[in-house]
Formats: C-alpha cells, sequence, structure tokens
C-alpha cells in the first residue's frame, strides 16, 4: 500500500537557476576576496612598519636600556647598549630608556624659597611682602638659632652607573630633588643664621653638597655630584632689619679690621726694635770683647820687654802717649828729669794767640 503511495505522489516542480543571482553572488565573492587580499596586504604592511619602528639608535654620549614588559633584557654589563643601531619590540613590548653619561643634569630645590614666577626671575624682581609669611605659599628653612630665612639649591650632576641609576627608582631625577630638599632642609638647621647669610656661606655650601652626596650613595642613585650652589635671604618683611644687622656686622668688622692692623703695626715696629737693639747690644759685645782680647793679646806681647827693662819702657809708652796727645801742638819741648831725682817743673803753652794782623794805619 505504502509502495502505492508513493507511486500516485506528483513529482516536485524543477527550479530554474536566477541567473541575476548567480552573478551578484559571484560579484560578491570577488569583492570580498580582493578585500581580503587587500587586509592581508595592509596587515602585512602594518606588521613589517610595526617592527620596523623597534630601530633606534644610541648616540655617542649615551646608553641605552630595553625594558620587555617592565624587566631590563639581558645580564650584567650586556644591559646597557652601547653607540649606535638597534632593535627592539615597539611599545608596548619593550621600552627603551636612554641616559646620557657625559651630559651635565640639573636640578633645583625651591624648598626653601618664596613663590615667584619665572618673568620675575629674568626682571630680577620680586613678589610684593605681605605682612607676614604665608607658609601655603611661600617656603622657609628654620636655622639652628630659630631663625626663619629663604634658602634654594641648584645641583649639577653626571650619570656614572645608568643601570643603578634607572632601575633603583622610577623616576630617579625627582630622587636626586628630594635628596636636594632635605639637604637643604637638613644644613639650615645646623647653622646660624649669620653664618648663613654673611659669615660662613661657603661653609653652609659645602654642608649641603656633602649631605646631598651622603644620601645618593647611601641610595646607590649611581650619580657624580660636579655643582651645588645655594643662595639664602633674609625674609622679605625683615628686610629692613636685617639690612641694619648686616651694617652693624660691617661696621663692627670694620673697626676689628681697624684695631688688628693697629696692633699688627705696633707689634711690628715693637719687634723691629727689639731686634735692632739686641743686634746693636750684639755689635757691642762682639766689639767690646775683640777690642779686650785685641789688648790683652798686646799686653802679652809688651810684658816680655817690660820685664827686661821696666824703666825704658815706661819712657816709650809716656812718649808714645804724648805724642797722641800732642798731636795738633806745633811747638814741642821734651824736659828730661833732673841728674838729682826731682820732678822738674814743666808748662806748656797749648794754642798760643794768633799774631794780629796789621793794618795799614799801624804799618810804619
Amino acid at each position: 500500500m505504502n509502495e502505492n503511495l508513493t507511486q500516485k505522489r506528483p513529482p516536485e516542480p524543477r527550479l530554474e537557476p536566477d541567473s541575476s543571482l548567480d552573478a551578484g553572488s559571484q560579484a560578491l565573492s570577488e569583492a570580498l576576496r580582493s578585500s581580503f587580499g587587500i587586509v592581508k596586504l595592509v596587515m602585512a604592511i602594518l606588521v613589517v612598519v610595526f617592527l620596523a619602528s623597534g630601530f633606534f639608535t644610541v648616540g655617542p654620549q649615551e646608553r641605552a636600556i630595553i625594558l620587555r614588559f617592565g624587566k631590563p633584557v639581558g645580564v650584567g654589563d650586556g644591559v646597557l647598549l652601547g653607540p649606535g643601531l638597534h632593535w627592539s619590540f615597539p611599545y608596548p613590548i619593550d621600552d627603551v630608556q636612554k641616559v646620557s653619561i657625559t651630559g651635565i643634569q640639573k636640578v633645583g630645590s625651591t624648598v626653601g624659597w618664596f613663590a615667584t614666577t619665572p618673568e620675575m626671575e629674568l626682571a630680577g624682581a620680586e613678589p610684593m611682602a605681605g605682612p607676614s609669611l604665608n607658609p601655603a605659599q611661600d617656603g622657609y628653612v628654620v636655622t639652628a638659632d630659630g631663625n626663619i630665612i629663604h634658602s634654594r639649591a641648584t645641583l649639577n650632576y653626571r650619570i656614572n652607573d645608568p643601570a643603578g641609576y634607572v632601575f633603583n627608582f622610577v623616576n630617579a631625577s625627582n630622587a636626586v630633588q628630594q635628596a636636594l630638599d632635605n639637604a637643604l632642609l637638613y644644613a639650615a638647621s645646623r647653622f646660624r643664621v649669620d653664618d648663613i647669610l654673611t659669615r660662613d656661606i661657603s661653609g653652609f655650601n659645602e654642608a649641603v653638597r656633602r649631605r646631598v652626596e651622603q644620601t645618593l650613595n647611601k641610595q646607590k642613585l649611581g650619580v657624580i655630584v660636579e655643582q651645588c650652589s645655594v643662595e639664602s635671604r633674609a625674609p622679605r618683611q625683615l628686610k629692613e632689619a636685617f639690612n641694619n644687622v648686616l651694617k652693624a656686622e660691617v661696621a663692627r668688622g670694620n673697626i676689628l679690621n681697624q684695631a688688628h692692623s693697629y696692633e699688627n703695626r705696633v707689634l711690628s715696629k715693637a719687634s723691629a726694635d727689639a731686634e735692632s737693639r739686641v743686634n746693636l747690644a750684639q755689635s757691642d759685645r762682639v766689639r767690646l770683647v775683640n777690642d779686650v782680647g785685641s789688648r790683652a793679646d798686646q799686653f802679652q806681647q809688651l810684658l816680655p820687654q817690660y820685664r827686661e827693662n821696666p824703666k825704658l819702657f815706661v819712657e816709650q809708652r809716656l812718649t808714645e802717649v804724648l805724642g797722641r796727645v800732642f798731636t795738633n801742638a806745633q811747638e814741642k819741648i821734651l824736659v828730661p828729669e833732673s841728674s838729682d831725682g826731682n820732678q822738674k817743673e814743666m808748662r806748656y803753652l797749648l794754642n798760643p794767640e794768633l799774631p794780629k794782623v796789621r793794618t795799614e794805619e799801624q804799618r810804619p
């Protein structure tokens, strides 16, 4: 019975293919095929461009470090890339950090300085001072004697360990600036206000630099300090009072300098006089000793002659003495002793009166 039903079912009608639908499908297929080809070509170009963007150049004064997903690529000295052309995966796979090894880096600390603008700095002007210090805008440092002043510092440094400079801190330049801020506040708390402003400016600068170097070495930042300069000023609200103190300090210094100059002059003169007198006494001493020594030698030489004939010796010495005494006498008369041994009276006319010159009237 089923076979009869199957045989009696009418045959299904055959559909003729739509020529317009086949052409559209083929066109769409061709368009999609072309689009996919273009997309593949564009993607290939993008991949090439993406990979080519990974090339970078390291200058002769630089070193580079490749960070792949935040970790350095390489081990030991191989982490640092020298000058030349290098390649790495583009960001965000790799990140290239370039560090200057000879260039001078510069940071400034204004933690203790009043609020100002670059225009005012160039013009050499200062903002108007209010009736009191505003901690919200004006920075300051506290000195060892409890005074408040303004102070700022500029630090020039050079990187000598690029790996330590990059890896030890997320932002090493900020770490250097924080070390400078700390050094400025630390050094100010150990110096008196007069020393910072006038008496020991160089000592304060050196204390700031020494503190910065200690902090940087302790943190192993891999930098070397080249120069550290510090500028300090009195608060603008007390500028006149500080100027008066400065004038008094200058006057005090001038008076002390004058006193020290007078002291040195007097001491030098006294030392010179003392040395002159000592030298004169030494000369007199030497001369006297030599004179006494020569006289002693002379007496030693004359002693044998005296012992041979004392009387003749006395007469000879007397003649010599009289000759020296009467050197200028015009006439010399020698009166011998009498034969009976009595002394004869001797009268000498010394420097007789000069003869008077006759005038014309007195002449015959």
